[in-house]
């Protein structure tokens, strides 16, 4: 076949030339693509191999990270040091385990060292205490009715220790939160319509009955399982499950309000799985009698989603959010739409008063393949910005985090996310979503090189300070870049417990940053109140960060007593 060419000095080759030569000067007049590191500092491979699943993690003072699994899917990839074993006849995978199912990340060494946990801790719960340790509670089988502590160190000698029936009752997907006097709260789990207290009091009873459970069990599928509660200002707990919720008064054991159902009716605790954060509280008041308390509710699956998850259906999961002002006289949810629908997902609070939702999947709902289509593309919610604009996608990791994934804030900044679907075994093959034992981080937009001169660094007071309640004290930072004084403010973060798409006792306070003065070059201080009563702050550590036009300082610890 013979081809019929142009000669480069016809007219028709000169219209050529005219077009080509318009269209490479169009591309000259446009902007510059994004610079590679804006996309590739999203985030950040840590580890290729912890070991174990991070099915449940905790945050320290020390900047250490607790992670564990369970013990009863076999060995783990970590071998115990010195020969350790855990010896169970009772076990059905393996009777003597001579591996880790727990972990303590070391952030600033980006290490790890094997913990030794005696019995199982799957699908259990937690809380840091006054001073620093992790109480951990429940779990399956051997496990539901133990009290584990952590009390952390510096040196590595520090591991876990059992309490043998610490518990009332067996504890298997309960929540725990944290009370102003200082004793955390066990709600709920399989089964179990009640509640009690850890550490136990006197001759009080062992198990209180909470009929509210009762009421939201799902026929037996439940969909009321690691309940949402969030400690409310006045000292009642805002307690979710299913699709409803109630304030309860632990101490008189009675409801004081139901709110309205969420709009929809569709469940959103486990196994449906959405997630649930309290927003930012703004107080720098000496009581809470003014201080307004928010919740969002957001993802979750349809009714029936796990029944027909079983016989091999994936509804789409739920793309809306539910917000309700709980201290409102007559509170309402008022919905919004995500941009991609989520179930299992996490909601950690940024140090600047967004949230971060991230992992899980848009189809199905929580156990093992059951989920599908897994969601790659975190979103950040801007509680502050107008409705229908507070939503923004960021970029996407290239690992699915689907059943059994956590997410926890650390104190640069930076989010980790680890786990997704430990099976029997730790199987890596043959399984739609294999073992995962990578660990990473996620980089919120604050932490762009490109933001780097709004970024404050604190230099006063120092980490590990002690505050008191309703303490005014000051916060001295720096910047490297141009200031806006009227863009500062000073927030504490409590480091929660977090497992299955929920973090307990997980709060931010904005304690200061109206009042700012310039006292040097690039030197500045903020005003700050420390929280007015152990209600709107339980006694204990928290991240201390100063925030500058949305890009927070690396955080401090402060203990408040």
């Amino acid at each position: 076949m013979q081809t019929k060419m142009t000669s480069l000095s016809s007219p028709r080759a000169s219209s050529l030339r005219l077009i080509l030569c318009c269209f490479f000067l169009f591309l000259a007049a446009q902007p510059p693509p994004p610079r590679a590191f804006a996309a590739a500092a999203r985030w950040q491979l840590l580890q290729s191999n912890i070991g174990i699943v991070a099915m449940h993690m905790q945050l320290l003072h020390n900047d250490r990270v607790v992670i564990f699994d369970r013990t009863d899917f076999g060995k783990s990839n970590l071998s115990l040091p010195d020969g350790h074993c855990r010896h169970d006849p009772t076990e059905t995978a393996v009777v003597d385990d001579c591996t880790a199912h727990s972990v303590e990340y070391d952030v600033a060494s980006n290490a790890f060292r094997p913990l030794m946990v005696q019995t199982d801790v799957w699908c259990s719960s937690g809380a840091a205490t006054v001073d620093g340790s992790l109480v951990q509670t429940g779990g399956y089988r051997d496990g539901e009715r133990q009290v584990r502590i952590f009390v952390p160190c510096s040196d590595g000698s520090c591991d876990w220790r059992e309490i043998a029936n610490g518990l009332g009752a067996r504890r298997w997907y309960a929540t725990n939160q944290i009370l102003p006097d200082g004793r955390q709260i066990v709600i709920g789990g399989r089964r179990q319509f009640n509640y009690e207290f850890y550490p136990k009091s006197g001759r009080a009873p062992n198990v209180y009955s909470l009929p509210f459970l009762v009421e939201t069990n799902d026929r037996g599928i439940e969909n009321n399982l690691y309940p949402f509660v969030h400690l409310n200002v006045d000292g009642n707990l805002f307690i979710f499950a299913n699709n409803r919720a109630i304030l309860f008064d632990y101490v008189n054991n009675k409801v004081v309000r139901t709110y309205p159902t969420m709009p929809g009716g569709d469940p959103r605790c486990y196994p449906s799985t959405g997630s649930s954060v309290l927003l930012p509280l703004k107080t720098t008041a000496q009581s809470a009698k003014n201080v307004v308390a928010e919740v969002l509710v957001c993802g979750g699956a349809p009714k029936g989603a796990f029944t027909q998850a079983m016989g091999g259906k994936f509804l789409g999961a739920l793309n809306t959010c539910g917000r309700i002002r709980i201290t409102d006289p007559n509170p309402q949810w008022a919905m919004e739409t995500m941009p991609q629908a989520r179930t299992m997902g996490d909601m950690v609070m940024l140090p600047n008063g967004d949230v971060l939702i991230i992992n899980g999947v848009a189809a199905g709902t929580a156990g093992w393949e059951y989920g599908r289509n897994p969601v790659l593309k975190p979103v950040i919610y801007r509680p502050d910005a107008p409705a229908g604009g507070r939503f923004a996608l960021q970029d996407p990791s290239g690992i699915p985090r689907a059943y059994h994934s956590t997410a926890v804030l650390l104190r640069d900044g930076r989010v980790l996310v680890g786990g997704s679907n430990p099976h029997n075994y730790y199987n890596f093959t043959g399984v739609i979503f294999p073992t995962e034992l990578r660990l990473e981080a996620f980089r919120p937009p604050y932490l762009d090189p490109e933001r780097s001169g709004s970024r404050p660094q604190i230099i006063f007071p120092s980490s590990q300070a002690k505050i008191r309640y309703s303490q005014s004290f000051v916060v001295r930072f720096t910047v490297a870049g141009n200031v806006s004084t009227d863009a500062v403010s000073v927030t504490m973060v409590a480091p929660p417990f977090t497992t299955h798409s929920f973090s307990m006792n997980q709060r931010l306070l904005v304690i200061g940053g109206g009042k700012v003065a310039n006292v040097g070059s690039s030197a500045f201080t903020a005003d700050a109140v420390a929280p007015g009563s152990r209600n709107l702050a339980p006694a204990g550590y928290y991240m201390l960060f100063v925030v500058h036009q949305g890009v927070p300082s690396e955080g401090i610890w402060v203990q408040i007593q």
